[in-house]
């Protein structure tokens, strides 16, 4: 994991062995990552974190993210998908994550990650041979939430509109007894009472009243109460867009539900963190275990980096910095040495 952390370039098995001075055998670190490296390897690394940052009132956040690989030879695990942020299909690796964030202490870790196989063969029209995962994203997602359930509480759950179905907002209220604050489509369709969803009367959420307030309604298929807001934000380029909320906490006011939703992209600073930082996908491993095991890795080494952030009252950035400030100097000293010629070179010149 501190190898992850401070290569500057792709990580190796030999390059591993050769910081640790050969003490780690390139045979040794390809045995590591063909054991099993997973959700519950991760568990294992951050459960005593967790206990430190708890608070009642924390939030765990789920987030599905897609990172290319494109030189990668294509497997169930590397295979070809549609990014919708980029617009077309890339191939890489797709995984659904759940984030724990502790607002008291402003940090969260990783508490679990299931990745997306394409393990199922079809025949299209076209009589070719593509594939599709045997288990949605959102059956993930519910997996996930048990396993984090059982392991760490939490008050809210927060995901984006791709995981807000009926199905998944049931699960949350029943099986883990707590509350969702979901984004939803524009397209979803709401009864105001209860007399009308027994009649069939939905109406769309864009026809509602719903600047800087909630309203109480209930959606298809979901059998509880629930409020839904709607929020107009800046873009980046001056636009403006809208989001529409839904949440089963009752008693929550706009301004407070629009504020802890906010905290749902502190999953994207994660994400964005080990991509960058933490060699995520960043290796040349060949097998769905071993590659597995490194995109497993990366998320330990964030974890490592949270503590250290606990400890020192460093950001990772500060961290990375002084780390990377060490080692140029150290290099610059090495270059200096080899720069300056010995008394054999010398005489040579002379």
């Amino acid at each position: 994991m501190d190898y992850l952390l401070v290569t500057p370039s792709y990580s190796t098995a030999t390059g591993l062995s050769k910081i640790t001075d050969n003490k780690a055998s390139h045979d040794q670190v390809t045995r590591l990552l063909s054991q099993q490296i997973d959700s519950w390897t991760l568990w294992q690394a951050v459960k005593l974190l967790i206990h430190e940052i708890y608070i009642s009132k924390g939030l765990l956040i789920i987030d599905d993210s897609i990172e290319p690989k494109p030189y990668s030879k294509t497997n169930a695990l590397i295979n070809w998908r549609y990014d919708h942020c980029s617009g077309k299909s890339v191939k890489g690796v797709n995984f659904v994550s759940s984030f724990y964030y502790s607002p008291k202490y402003g940090m969260g870790v990783p508490v679990g990650v299931d990745y997306v196989l394409k393990d199922k063969e079809l025949i299209d029209s076209n009589r070719k041979t593509p594939y599709k995962s045997k288990r949605t994203k959102n059956a993930m997602m519910r997996d996930i939430l048990r396993h984090s359930n059982h392991n760490v509480d939490f008050k809210y759950i927060l995901a984006d509109s791709w995981f807000s179905s009926s199905a998944n907002m049931t699960s949350i209220t029943e099986e883990c007894q707590s509350d969702f604050i979901f984004s939803i489509k524009s397209n979803r369709v709401v009864a105001l009472s209860e007399e009308d969803k027994e009649k069939g009367i939905y109406h769309s959420i864009k026809t509602l009243e719903l600047d800087g307030r909630t309203m109480s309604v209930y959606l298809k298929l979901y059998n509880k109460a629930a409020l839904i807001a709607k929020q107009v934000f800046k873009k980046g380029d001056g636009s403006t867009g809208t989001l529409y909320l839904a949440t089963s906490e009752l008693s929550i006011d706009y301004k407070i539900l629009t504020t802890i939703y906010k905290k749902r992209w502190k999953v994207g600073e994660f994400i964005r963190f080990i991509k960058n930082n933490a060699a995520f996908a960043k290796a040349p491993t060949k097998t769905i275990r071993t590659q597995q095991a490194q995109f497993t890795a990366s998320m330990i080494a964030f974890v490592k980096l949270e503590r250290l952030k606990l400890r020192n009252s460093k950001n990772h950035y500060a961290t990375k910095s002084e780390i990377w400030l060490t080692a140029s100097k150290a290099a610059r000293k090495k270059l200096n040495k080899l720069s300056t010629p010995n008394s054999k070179n010398r005489q040579i010149a002379a």
